[in-house]
């Protein structure tokens, strides 16, 4: 069973910056592509960001674009997800998940074709 591990969120001011990573526990866990997930307080999991492990590529939610970034270290098996810019709004437990098999847009905004989840890790931008 491979897990996925987050870690670097924490309490930032508005406009501040945070970088959230997400290794796999086993070396060899290999995915199609990486995704980035928020849930706010009462509301459904949100689609933030997505990047394939081979070739990088990217895709973002409108409302992160041009103030996040996602890459991957494929060597170290880790995700990253640099934010900026934070907003209020940005306030969430983001998750980190795996997309095993090819999946285009808009399928790979979706949580449902993501097959394993980290636990989570609360960001919290203060006005």
């Amino acid at each position: 069973q491979v897990h996925l591990v987050e870690s670097g969120g924490g309490l930032v001011q508005a406009g501040g910056s945070l970088r959230l990573s997400c290794t796999a526990s086993e070396p060899t866990f290999r995915a199609y592509a990486m995704g980035w997930f928020r849930q706010a307080p009462g509301k459904g999991r949100e689609f933030v960001s997505v990047v394939t492990w081979i070739g990088g590529n990217t895709l973002y939610a409108d409302s992160v674009k041009g103030r996040f970034t996602v890459s991957r270290d494929n060597a170290k098996n880790t995700e990253y997800l640099q934010m900026t810019s934070l907003k209020p709004e940005d306030t969430a437990v983001y998750y980190c998940a795996a997309m095993m098999d090819y999946k285009d847009f808009p399928d790979s905004s979706r949580p449902d074709v993501y097959e394993y989840w980290g636990q989570g890790t609360q960001v919290t931008v203060s006005s």
